[in-house]
C-alpha cells in the first residue's frame, strides 16, 4: 500500500520562464490602460453634456422668472446652496455661472434634449455619448461630429476667450492635438492664434477659426514670433548661441511643439563638406506633413544679408544632395532676436523657401498682438 503523501507536501508545480509571459502582460496592459482612457473620456462627456444641460436649465428658467439684472444673480446663490447641501462640491456659484454660459456659448452644437419625466438624459443619449456615436451629421474637417470632444476643465478655460474665432481655434486644436489643460494655458497664454494670424491672409486667418491650423505649404507653419520662454534663458542676461541651441535641445519635446505640427527633430550641428569646407546647419528638422527637410539656424542679434545667404546655401545642398526626389523643397528658417524685412525683401528672390523669424524669452503681450493684427488687417483692406 502506497504511503499517502504529508499534507504540508505538494506536487511541485512547473513555472514559467520568465520572459514567457511578457507579450501576454503587455496586451493585458494595453487593454486595462485602453479601458480607462475610455472609462475616463466617458465620464468627461458625462460631465460637460450634463453642465450644459445644466445651464439650459438656468437659462429657461431665468427666462420664465422677472426681468431684473438681480434676479440671474439671486437664483445662482440659492441653486447653488441648495444643490451644495444634497451632492457637495461642484455646485458653486461661480461654477454654476460657468454651466449657465456653457450653455449660451454652445447651445447651437446640440440640439434640445426632450425633457424626461425624472429630469435625466435620455437612455439612447447616454448609449451614444458612452460609445462615442451620435445622430448628429458628420461635420466638415475642422468642426466636430461629436458635440463636445473636451474635458469640462477644458471647457472652463475656454469660456475666458471672448473672441469666439479664438476660442473656437484653441478647441479645435486642443481636439486635434490631444493637449492637457496645462498644454492649453500655455498655448493660450503664448498667443498661438494672433502668432499664426499674423502670418496670414485674411481668408487665412478665417480658415484658422473655421479648422485651426492645416499645414498645407511652408508658410502653413510660421508664427511671428516665436515663443521659448521654456528654456529658461533670462532675457537680460548674457547668452551664447550655443547656450541657445543647448537649452532648444534639453527641450526638445517643447521645441517641437513650438515649432509646430509634424515636425521630426534629425540632428544638431549637422555637418557637410563641400569643396574641402567644412559647414555645421545649428537644427536640422523634417516635417512629416510638408514631407521635407526644415533648417534652422539660431542668431542672437540682427539679421544680415551674410546670414540670408547663408542659410540659401544650406538650402540648396540640402536639395541637391540631401533630399530624395520624391520630396520637397527644403525650408529654412532663421531664427533671430531682430529681422529687417527690407533685407529679407531685398537679398532673396521672392519664391525663396527661406524664413526670418522673430524669437522671444517671455510670453508675448496678447494686447500688443492684437494690435497688430488690427493693424494688419487694416493694410490688407483694398484702398478707396
Amino acid at each position: 500500500m502506497k504511503k499517502k503523501p504529508a499534507a504540508t507536501e505538494r506536487a511541485p508545480v512547473a513555472k514559467a520562464k520568465p520572459d514567457s509571459l511578457a507579450p501576454l502582460i503587455a496586451e493585458v496592459r494595453n487593454l486595462i490602460q485602453s479601458a480607462r482612457r475610455g472609462v475616463s473620456s466617458v465620464i468627461d462627456t458625462f460631465q460637460v453634456m450634463t453642465n450644459f444641460e445644466i445651464g439650459r436649465r438656468i437659462v429657461e428658467h431665468e427666462q420664465k422668472g422677472e426681468k431684473r439684472a438681480a434676479y440671474g444673480a439671486e437664483l445662482l446663490i440659492e441653486l447653488s446652496a441648495r444643490l451644495t447641501e444634497e451632492f457637495g462640491k461642484g455646485f458653486s456659484r461661480s461654477n454654476l455661472q460657468n454651466m449657465r454660459t456653457f450653455f449660451l456659448l454652445w447651445e447651437n452644437r446640440v440640439p434640445k434634449i426632450r425633457q424626461q419625466p425624472a429630469g435625466e438624459l435620455p437612455i439612447k443619449e447616454k448609449y451614444q455619448q458612452a460609445t462615442g456615436k451620435s445622430e448628429i451629421a458628420q461635420q466638415p474637417a475642422g468642426q466636430f461630429s461629436k458635440p463636445f470632444t473636451l474635458s469640462w476643465t477644458h471647457y472652463v478655460l475656454l469660456l475666458t476667450i471672448k473672441d469666439p474665432d479664438e476660442r473656437s481655434f484653441y478647441e479645435i486644436e486642443a481636439t486635434n492635438e490631444g493637449w492637457s489643460v496645462p498644454e492649453l494655458k500655455r498655448q493660450k497664454a503664448s498667443a498661438l492664434y494672433h502668432r499664426l494670424a499674423l502670418s496670414r491672409d485674411k481668408a487665412g486667418v478665417k480658415r484658422l477659426a473655421e479648422k485651426g491650423q492645416i499645414i498645407a505649404k511652408p508658410e502653413d507653419v510660421l508664427k511671428e514670433p516665436y515663443v521659448l520662454e521654456f528654456l529658461g534663458l533670462d532675457e537680460q542676461a548674457g547668452y551664447s548661441e550655443s547656450d541657445l541651441e543647448s537649452a532648444i535641445i534639453s527641450q526638445i519635446e517643447r521645441f517641437l511643439l513650438e515649432l509646430g505640427k509634424g515636425f521630426l527633430f534629425e540632428a544638431r550641428q549637422r555637418r557637410f563638406t563641400f569643396d574641402e569646407d567644412h559647414y555645421f546647419v545649428d537644427l536640422v528638422f523634417y516635417n512629416r506633413l510638408l514631407r521635407c527637410y526644415v533648417l534652422v539656424d539660431l542668431k542672437l542679434d540682427k539679421l544680415t544679408h551674410q546670414d540670408l545667404g547663408q542659410m540659401q546655401m544650406y538650402v540648396n545642398y540640402f536639395d541637391r544632395y540631401v533630399k530624395q526626389p520624391s520630396e520637397n523643397p527644403t525650408v529654412g528658417i532663421l531664427l533671430c532676436k531682430r529681422k529687417k524685412d527690407a533685407i529679407v525683401e531685398l537679398t532673396l528672390p521672392k519664391d525663396a523657401n527661406i524664413h526670418a523669424k522673430e524669437y522671444q524669452l517671455y510670453l508675448p503681450s496678447k494686447e500688443l498682438l492684437k494690435k497688430k493684427l488690427l493693424e494688419w488687417t487694416r493694410d490688407q483692406e483694398p484702398k478707396a
